[in-house]
């Protein structure tokens, strides 16, 4: 069974349309949060995770543009989600705020948790490469999970267990590991074991950093996009 997994979209269209071309079939597909902020086009990437029938957590930029609250938010990421807020029309507004902060399931044998912060605080904490490699045994063995897939950092990792592993696709819309295409990974799984593969993929940059300047997005934001960070 082949898993497409992808996190923090934030809003970018173009680059989740390219990780979709570029990865090919797949049996199912995982979103570890942050479908919108950011970027321009918050209600079309809704529209194609809920149409692809992704299975999807919460992210902080969700529950914001639902809740209106940015507490701990910097400057410009609360200007984003009140923008996104406003270009998001009620009906995804309400499939975002249905989405749960966690989620369980099982594929062929391996049991699968998907939070988009961590277990402990599965909206916001960040969980780095180094301290991922630190706490995975831990995070595993909390929620009984073969594979725990993590997002919010916006930097891929696979740590490896044995037959257990925690990963982080990294980011479709607005990568921060000094690679500006857009990052996702797709995992195998056989006869209970998986087999993870790590992809990029490059999309339009340009032609998004110009859309966001056009609905008053932050300056910042779309500078960022072209030198991943």
């Amino acid at each position: 069974m082949r898993l497409l997994i992808v996190s923090d979209i934030h809003s970018n269209l173009p680059a989740l349309r390219r990780v979709l071309e570029d990865a090919g079939p797949f049996d199912a597909a995982v979103c570890a949060g942050d479908i919108v902020g950011y970027g321009p086009d918050p209600g079309e990437c809704v529209g194609m995770i809920e149409e692809r029938g992704f299975r999807c957590v919460a992210g902080n930029h969700d529950a914001a543009v639902v809740t209106g609250d940015v507490s701990g938010f910097n400057p410009h990421a609360a200007g984003a989600v009140a923008i996104n807020e406003r270009l998001l029309d009620g009906e995804r507004r309400a499939w975002l705020g249905d989405l749960p902060t966690g989620l369980t399931f099982s594929v062929e044998g391996i049991e699968v948790a998907v939070f988009h912060g961590s277990p402990h605080d599965p909206l916001n904490e960040y969980v780095f490469p180094v301290e991922a490699g630190l706490r995975a045994q831990a995070f595993l063995d909390l929620t009984g999970a073969d594979l725990l897939i993590l997002g919010h950092t916006h930097v891929p990792y696979v740590h490896r267990l044995s037959r257990r592993m925690a990963v982080n696709p990294g980011s479709v819309g607005q990568p921060r590991d000094g690679d500006p295409r857009a990052s996702y990974m797709v995992i195998d799984v056989e006869g209970g074991a998986a087999a993870v593969e790590h992809r990029r993929v490059g999309y339009d940059v340009e032609e998004v950093a110009s859309r966001m300047r056009r609905l008053g997005l932050p300056e910042m934001l779309a500078v960022r996009l072209f030198h991943g960070w």
